[in-house]
C-alpha cells in the first residue's frame, strides 16, 4: 500500500562486536546490578564512543538538551536500554538515510526548501486514521480548489464536506474548516509556530501540533504516530503492550529528537516505519538502525510492538427509509451537527442500536412520514472504528412531497445525489437502493 525504497539505502551497520552490551540512559534510568556497562569496540577494533551526558552520543540526547531531567518521573521504572553506538547517533543515521531516498509526497517541500505550513497542516489532518495512498488524491483536489488557507476559509462548508466525502472521520472536515477560518481571520493567515498555540486551534491535537511545529517551522518537537511508535518499540525492545506503553514510547522518542533538522528527522522516522520497519516482516536488512536496534539483535522485531487484544466490535443495526416522490426525487436530510457523521447528509434512518434483529425497531416511530413501506432485499454493511453496522432498507413512494418541511429533509433528484456531502455508508445505501429499485421497475 505504501511505496518502499529499494534503492539508495545506506550501508547497514552491523551489530556491535559484543552482542548484548547495552548502555543505560546514564543518570536517568538506574542501572541494575547485572547490567554490563563495559565499552563496546568500534568498527575498526578501537574503543567506541559510548553515550555520556557530556558527549551526547548514541541514541539519546544529553540531559542538558532534553526534557527528561526536567521530569525524571516519566522514566521511573523503565528497564529499556540503549545500545552503545560506535559511530554517530540515531538522528544522524536517520537524516542521512532520509536524504538519500525519501518518499516523494505532494505535501513535502524539496530538500533544503521551507515547507508550506498550510500544506503540512492540511496533509496531517487528512492523514489522521487514513493511509497515504487514500489521502493523496484528496490532498491534490483540495489544494487545487483551495491553494491557501484563506481560500479554504472563504469556501462554503457544504462544498468542503462534499470534497471530503469518502475520506471518513467527518468531524475532521468540520474542524478543518473551523481551523481555516480562525487562522485566516484571527491569525491573519499565519499558523502559529509553537505546539501550545497550535493545539489551541480546532482539530489539532498533540501529534498534529508536533508534526506542524517540526516540519513546517523546524521546532524541536517530538512527533509520534503509529509508525514512530513501532520504530521506537523495536529500537528499545519495549515489550509492554500498546496502548499502555504509549507514554513510555513517547518519552523514549524524545531522547532521539535532535535539536536541528527536526522536520526531516520526523519525516525520516515516519518513512522508516512506513517502508522498512513495517508491522509484519520488517525489512531489517536494509534498516539504517539495524546495528543499534535491540529487538533486531534479540530476534524480536517481528513480535513488537505488542498490543492488548481489543474487544470484538459490537454490531449495531437500523432501518433506512428510502422515500421517493412522484418524479423519482429522493428524500435526504442533514444529521445533527454533533455526534457521529455530524452535519453530513443522509437518507433518513432509525437510530443505530445494538440488537440481534432490526425487527425490534418500530418502523412507524421513526419514519419521516406515514407511507406504505415495503422492505428491499439485502442488507447494507459498513464498519466504523468502534462498531459494525447493518442497515435494512424499506422503500415507499408518495404523490405529495409537500408534507415534508425543511426541518425534516429535502428532495433531491436521483441524478443529483452524488452532488451532496454523503458519507461512505450513505453512498452504499444509495447504490443498493437504486439497484434494487431498478430491478422492480424492470
Amino acid at each position: 500500500m505504501l511505496a518502499s525504497h529499494d534503492h539508495d539505502i545506506l550501508p547497514v551497520l552491523g551489530p556491535p562486536s559484543r552482542p548484548g552490551v547495552w548502555s543505560r540512559l546514564d543518570g536517568l534510568i538506574p542501572a541494575s546490578p547485572d547490567t554490563d556497562t563495559s565499552p563496546v569496540s568500534g568498527r575498526d577494533g578501537g574503543p567506541a564512543s559510548s553515550w555520556t551526558r557530556s558527549q551526547g552520543r548514541g541514541c539519546a540526547r544529553p540531559a542538558s538538551e532534553g526534557s527528561l531531567d526536567e521530569s525524571p518521573s516519566r522514566l521511573e521504572g523503565f528497564d529499556e536500554v540503549v545500545m552503545t553506538m560506535a559511530d554517530g547517533d540515531c538522528a544522524a543515521r536517520m537524516l542521512a538515510w532520509y536524504r538519500s531516498g525519501h518518499r516523494a509526497l505532494p505535501w513535502r517541500a524539496p530538500l533544503g526548501q521551507a515547507a508550506d505550513p498550510y500544506r503540512v497542516w492540511l496533509s496531517e489532518i487528512m492523514l489522521q486514521q487514513t493511509t497515504v495512498a487514500a489521502v493523496i488524491p484528496y490532498f491534490e483536489r483540495f489544494t487545487t480548489a483551495w491553494p491557501t488557507v484563506e481560500a479554504l476559509a472563504r469556501a462554503d462548508l457544504d462544498t468542503v464536506l462534499r470534497a471530503w466525502a469518502g475520506l471518513g472521520y467527518y468531524a475532521r472536515a468540520r474542524n478543518l474548516y473551523a481551523c481555516a477560518q480562525e487562522v485566516a481571520g484571527r491569525l491573519g493567515g499565519r499558523f502559529p509556530e509553537n505546539e501550545a498555540a497550535l493545539r489551541a486551534l480546532p482539530g489539532i491535537g498533540v501529534y498534529t501540533a508536533a508534526a506542524i511545529a517540526a516540519i513546517a517551522f523546524g521546532q524541536s518537537a517530538t512527533v509520534v504516530d503509529g509508525n514512530v511508535e513501532r520504530v521506537v518499540a523495536r529500537l528499545f525492545a519495549v515489550t509492554e503492550p500498546l496502548p499502555a506503553a504509549k507514554s513510555r514510547l513517547r518519552a523514549l522518542a524524545e531522547t532521539l529528537t535532535p535539536r536541528h533538522d527536526c522536520g526531516d528527522f520526523a519525516q525520516a522516522m515516519m518513512d522508516l516505519g512506513a517502508t522498512v520497519c513495517v508491522p509484519r516482516r520488517p525489512r531489517c536488512l536494509v534498516c539504517p538502525l539495524a546495528g543499534v536496534c535491540k529487538a533486531a539483535a534479540e530476534g524480536l522485531a517481528d513480535a513488537l510492538p505488542k498490543r492488548t487484544v481489543k474487544a470484538e466490535r459490537p454490531t449495531r443495526r437500523g432501518i433506512v427509509y428510502w422515500l421517493e416522490d412522484a418524479h423519482g426525487a429522493v428524500l435526504l436530510r442533514r444529521r445533527a451537527e454533533k455526534g457521529l457523521l455530524g452535519g453530513m447528509v443522509e437518507v433518513p434512518s432509525t437510530e443505530w442500536i445494538r440488537d440481534e434483529s432490526p425487527d425490534c425497531i418500530f418502523l412507524a416511530d421513526q419514519a419521516p412520514l406515514p407511507a406504505a413501506w415495503q422492505p428491499l432485499p439485502g442488507v447494507v454493511r459498513h464498519t466504523f472504528t468502534h462498531f459494525h453496522l447493518e442497515l435494512t432498507l424499506v422503500a415507499a413512494r408518495i404523490p405529495d412531497p409537500g408534507r415534508i418541511t425543511g426541518a425534516d429533509g429535502f428532495w433531491v433528484p436521483a441524478t443529483q445525489l452524488a452532488e451532496h456531502a454523503l458519507p461512505s455508508v450513505m453512498r452504499k445505501v444509495i447504490q443498493h437502493a437504486l439497484a434494487e429499485r431498478a430491478k422492480t421497475k424492470g
